[in-house]
Formats: structure tokens, C-alpha cells, sequence
């Protein structure tokens, strides 16, 4: 492991972030408020909360999602003092626990809008966690958000993906798939991306955000010239050593830059799930930009992932629980928004769009999957219990996300039409 890694790794785990989980909050009104209303919600949906003394709250069937509650007192303080931060608080510190834990996940998330009665949602704007600013995607920000993410470990990541290590939604043959499938899965949905983009021999080939190097060496074979940028220091390292062990180095270029620093004309510009990185408040920025890097007949591929646009102009300025321990800066459009924002500030139209969203669920229940069988490898890297939990409770509340229709994702082409904006 190198110095860096090991420096990057400690601040990730003993960062003061780590004392929220390690400090209950005080009690009081809100607690109380808080403990009422899960209570409710459990008693509306398919879901058990169960408590220590023995008594069950909701569904009677013992077979449908259980939460156990190991500290009700703890969880209610973190649930009424911070909300969901607090309720994924404490389920990084231990006070509740569940068997199905993307069940119960599941189940919150299609009843969202009527967790909250309507009075109570009134008041909203007054427990509202906003963003810190500091957070926000200037350029010297967005490579510390970045990588506070994806600079942890490369080995951390190898541990749950497949040999492709390809960090998005897979495209399978089938549905349910199994741990066989994954490898195939993502190389059918880069050829779908690199079809849609009419990548072949020749093509001058931009994509934004490397990844692990996948993408390139597709390109590559098919004729291709790439130059990929990221602001993974890690993934940089690890990319141009597959690339150079795939012979390619003259064929690709990796470079540690921000989308906002790019020049050149590009045939094909991908980006693969990378906008959710941008902040909604560059997205205008971000899209000019594609539309500026790409030729008069060549093609954008965009693959993000969306939430409906009402959830997202309520919560675009909340703080979040992945924003604070999984994607700081990050924030997921809607495709109203994505519309919206190519036909105001671009030339770029839409003239193919495709939902992954069940592969995106199986993808992520097969990452989960590994990354439990995995715990002891994990562990053995330097991640603690907390880190643990706490990235268990990331995948399993994405694919919670897909299960309930809450979140989607979709390859969109655009191509470029009309006069310059």
C-alpha cells in the first residue's frame, strides 16, 4: 500500500465526519416527533420495526422487512436531530440492524412522499440540512470530492467489481443474472454506448471520466483514437497500467483534468455516470461544454442516473447522507432536467434514449453481494466496522433506489443540430 493511499484512506475513516456516528445527539421534542413517525410509517407499510423489549411495530408477517432496534432512544435522538443523515447514522454506529436491509430500504423509499404528514411537510424548510458550501464543484474542490470517493483504494474497489472493473450500470443477457454474468454485462454496455456514439476506425474519441480504463481499450479495438480525463489520482495510476498492459499506451491518452480545462473537436464524446459528480448548479456549464467538444456530425453518449423532477427541485439544495459520506458535491438530475438544460444552453438534441434501470438494481445486488463475501478482505485493507456498515448501507439504498422506481438510469445520444449557441 502506498503513503498516499494510506494517508487518503486514514483521512477517509478518522475524518471528523466519523464523530457524528461516534456522538448521539441530545433528546427532546424532536426525538419524540421523530419516533412517532416511524412508528406511523411502519404501520402503513410492508415493513416489522421491532424493539428490545419485545414489542412489534407494522406488519405481522415475520417474513416481510424487518428494522431491530437495538438502541430505540439513540436512533430516535439522530432521527429527529438530522433526519435521514441521522437514520444512516445510526445504522453506521449499530442502533439498528436489519436481515433485508434493501427491503426495508425498498419499502421507505416507495412511500417517500407520504412518510411525512402534510403539516409537517409545511414546515420542512426549517430541519433542512443545506449543502455546505465548501462542498460546492469549483475546480479545486471538485478534485477533493472526487477523491474522497474514488481515491479510497483501488484494491478496496477490486475487492466487489468484476476483472473489467467497470464502476456503473451493467446491460445483461438476462434478468435475474448471477456473479458470471457481470464481466459480459458491462462489455455489452460499453459497445452499446460505443455503437450509439458510431465509434470506429479513426474516430477521435473524448470521454469524460476514466473510470478504470474500460471504456478505452473498447474504443481502441474498434480503431479508435481516446483521450480520457479524470480526477482520480488513483484511477489515473490504475487505468494507464491496464492500458499499458493491454500494449495501447499510443492509442490513449489519461489525463488528470477537469472537464472545464478541455480543448480539441471530438468524433464521440461518452460520459459514463459522471454528471452526477458535477453539482446541478455547473450543470449548464457541463452541458456547453459537450456541445463544444463534440463535431458538427459526431455524437455525445451521456449514461447518468435520474430522479423524478419533483424530488429533485425539493431536494436539490438538502444535504444528504450520501452527500456527507459517499459523493460530497454530488447531486442526480432529472430527465426534465436534462432535456431542459441541452435544448437552453446547447445544439445537442436527444435522438436515442434507453432505461437501464433493472440491470442498475441487479448490478448493484450482485456488487453488495461480493462486497459482504469480501468483509474480511475489506477489513484486512485498513476499512473499520464503521466503514463497513456505512458502504453496505450505500449499495443496498442504491439498489433500493432502482428496486422502487425512485431513481433510473439511461443511456441518452445526442447529436449535435442547428447553428452554434
Amino acid at each position: 500500500m502506498s503513503t498516499e493511499i494510506a494517508e487518503t484512506r486514514s483521512k477517509a475513516i478518522d475524518s471528523a465526519r466519523w464523530q457524528d456516528v461516534a456522538r448521539v445527539p441530545r433528546g427532546g421534542l424532536g426525538a419524540v416527533i421523530a419516533d412517532r413517525l416511524i412508528r406511523r410509517a411502519a404501520a402503513r407499510l410492508p415493513v416489522r420495526l421491532v424493539y428490545p423489549d419485545g414489542t412489534v411495530v407494522g406488519a405481522a408477517d415475520p417474513t416481510l422487512p424487518t428494522m431491530v432496534i437495538h438502541r430505540p432512544a439513540a436512533f430516535a435522538r439522530r432521527l429527529g436531530r438530522y433526519g435521514l443523515i441521522g437514520f444512516g447514522e445510526s445504522y453506521m454506529a449499530g442502533e439498528w440492524d436489519s436481515d433485508d436491509l434493501v427491503g426495508v430500504l425498498t419499502a421507505f423509499a416507495k412511500s417517500v412522499d407520504e412518510l411525512i404528514p402534510p403539516a409537517l411537510q409545511r414546515l420542512r424548510f426549517l430541519a433542512v440540512v443545506r449543502p455546505p458550501r465548501r462542498a460546492r464543484n469549483s475546480q479545486p474542490q471538485a478534485r477533493r470530492n472526487i477523491a474522497a470517493h474514488y481515491d479510497l483504494s483501488n484494491d478496496l474497489f477490486a475487492e466487489f467489481l468484476d476483472e473489467t472493473m467497470t464502476y456503473s450500470s451493467a446491460l445483461f443477457a438476462t434478468l435475474p443474472a448471477s456473479q458470471a454474468d457481470l464481466a459480459a454485462a458491462q462489455l455489452r454496455k460499453i459497445d452499446r454506448m460505443l455503437d450509439s456514439a458510431r465509434v470506429g476506425p479513426g474516430s477521435r474519441v473524448l470521454e469524460i471520466g476514466t473510470g478504470w480504463g474500460e471504456l478505452c481499450q473498447r474504443a481502441v479495438a474498434r480503431g479508435a483514437y481516446v483521450r480520457s480525463i479524470t480526477l482520480s489520482a488513483e484511477q489515473q495510476h490504475l487505468a494507464r497500467r491496464r492500458v499499458a498492459a493491454a500494449g495501447l499506451s499510443g492509442l490513449v491518452d489519461i489525463e488528470l483534468r477537469d472537464y472545464r480545462d478541455l480543448d480539441g473537436r471530438y468524433d464521440a464524446v461518452l460520459t459514463v455516470e459522471m454528471i452526477e459528480a458535477v453539482g446541478h448548479g455547473f450543470w449548464p456549464t457541463y452541458f456547453r461544454t459537450l456541445d463544444r467538444l463534440v463535431t458538427p456530425g459526431g455524437r455525445v453518449v451521456l449514461q447518468a442516473i435520474t430522479m423524478p423532477h419533483q424530488r429533485m427541485l425539493a431536494t436539490r439544495n438538502t444535504y444528504t447522507w450520501i452527500q456527507k459520506y459517499i459523493f460530497p458535491g454530488g447531486s442526480l438530475p432529472s430527465t426534465e432536467a436534462i432535456m431542459a438544460l441541452t435544448e437552453r444552453h446547447t445544439r445537442l438534441r436527444a435522438v436515442d434514449m434507453c432505461s437501464l434501470r433493472p440491470h442498475y438494481a441487479e448490478t448493484l445486488r450482485l456488487w453488495q453481494e461480493r462486497f459482504v463475501e469480501r468483509r474480511d478482505a475489506v477489513a484486512a485493507l485498513g476499512f473499520d466496522e464503521v466503514f463497513h456498515r456505512m458502504w453496505r448501507l450505500y449499495l443496498a439504498y442504491a439498489e433500493a433506489g432502482f428496486e422502487s422506481v425512485y431513481l433510473d438510469v439511461y443511456q441518452w445520444t445526442f447529436a449535435p443540430t442547428g447553428g452554434a449557441r
